[in-house]
């Protein structure tokens, strides 16, 4: 029997003509485009067993409410940058801060295939991190135990808010114990945007690859569905992409996004 559902049909947003631009970046040369027409690459390993039951939040605060205004100024430059990336007019929605980076994330993932979804945060966080200084701290942090230990403590600091409070944990790498494993007690991209496929698309598989790629370090992060915390485990590397178990999670009953804008899981 097909199991395989089939995925539903969505709205394409008149995004500018610079989405289906072919550029080179340090990930070789990419080509992303709006069009609906080819297949998703990963869309029916993500729904392939029954959807997860998780209670939809109620009354849910507004994902802005605690953020200083270091945090809310890299929100926004974030956000930004994936508009333009995206070529995403900001001037038909009302949402700021943070909540704007998910109604951005959440338009981008609903018109684009997963690999394109890949394709276009690669760009976009090459646009938003000077390349000289990412190449600066790759020559001087090659993997170690120290530049492992740095990553994770780095993380727990500087990016709080994106991911939500962290801390560093214990691990042990070829029997030697060392602090390079970060801890998200409940991340707040993934609690805020409730969705499986824009947790893996947007953030995960794409990071994983940013942060190989541009900082020469491995890094595997590894979300849990089931309570929303997340591990990022700097100096290891993930497994491919269809090896990876996060590949065969299915989505929240409740997935918003999958309901209002038919984001491709």
């Amino acid at each position: 029997m097909n199991t395989k559902p089939s995925l539903p049909r969505t709205k394409i947003l008149s995004f500018p003509t610079r989405l289906n631009d072919t550029r080179n970046t340090r990930y070789g040369r990419s080509s992303i485009s709006a069009t609906l027409s080819s297949k998703p690459v990963y869309s029916g390993e993500l729904k392939a067993t029954k959807e997860t039951t998780r209670i939809e939040p109620s009354n849910k605060k507004s994902a802005n409410n605690e953020d200083n205004f270091l945090s809310k100024t890299a929100i926004n430059y974030l956000s930004k940058t994936l508009q333009d990336t995206a070529g995403i007019s900001n001037s038909s929605s009302k949402k700021t801060g943070y909540d704007s980076l998910v109604d951005t994330a959440t338009r981008v993932a609903s018109n684009l295939d997963t690999k394109q979804q890949h394709e276009l945060v690669l760009v976009a966080l090459d646009r938003a991190f000077p390349t000289v200084i990412l190449s600066f701290i790759k020559m001087v942090l090659p993997p170690s135990k120290l530049s492992r230990e740095l990553f994770a403590l780095f993380t727990t600091i500087f990016f709080a808010w994106l991911v939500g409070p962290s801390e560093v944990m214990e691990t042990e790498v070829n029997g030697r114990k060392e602090k390079s494993v970060v801890f998200i007690e409940k991340c707040r991209f993934l609690e805020q945007t409730n969705c499986v496929g824009m947790c893996t698309h947007l953030c995960k598989i794409p990071s994983q690859v940013f942060i190989k790629n541009s900082l020469g370090m491995p890094i595997y992060m590894m979300p849990d569905f089931n309570d929303l915390s997340c591990k990022m485990m700097f100096g290891q590397d993930p497994p491919e992409i269809k090896d990876d178990p996060v590949m065969k999670q299915p989505c929240f009953q409740f997935c918003k996004s999958n309901r209002s804008y038919g984001v491709k899981h």
